[in-house]
């Protein structure tokens, strides 16, 4: 009986959050709005799964990234320690706008940090935001409520 138990809930899980490559993790995925471009993005929401992030990651599919949500509005860092992808972050505050974008190179212990509070950050392929023109002072919509 426990095992069936364990396998429903199991098939719930995949079915309500698909599978993501998260160190086991199972990450949920959102569609947001980048000025007129849509992305797929993981939703990295708990201290675990944003103190992963895109570790150990080989690739990305195009226009998919991962969308960190913090629980309060702060300054926090990012670091590429175990990245082996070079990644692009737009630093996001509470109303949705980009702050500052910064380049990120695989394996850096160097920082990246917000030049303002935010809420969110959104990690892409690294010239993402520059192939699509996203600039500081551009809006992203459709976040996921905090």
């Amino acid at each position: 009986m426990l095992r069936s138990a364990s396998l429903c809930w199991l098939t719930l899980v995949f079915f309500l959050a698909p599978p993501v490559h998260a160190q086991g993790m199972l990450l949920p995925t959102t569609q947001i709005k980048v000025g007129p471009q849509t992305v797929q993005a993981e939703v990295a929401a708990t201290d675990a799964s944003r103190s992963y992030g895109l570790m150990n990651r080989q690739s990305l599919p195009t226009d998919h990234g991962m969308l960190f949500v913090f629980d309060s509005v702060g300054m926090p860092c990012f670091w590429m320690k175990n990245t082996p992808l070079p990644l692009s972050i737009a630093f996001i505050d509470a109303q949705g706008m980009i702050v500052n974008i910064a380049d990120m190179q695989p394996h850096s212990l160097d920082t990246h940090c917000p030049a303002a509070a935010i809420v969110f950050a959104l990690e892409m392929e690294q010239g993402w935001f520059k192939r699509h023109q996203i600039k500081a002072g551009m809006a992203v919509k459709q976040l996921p409520q905090r």
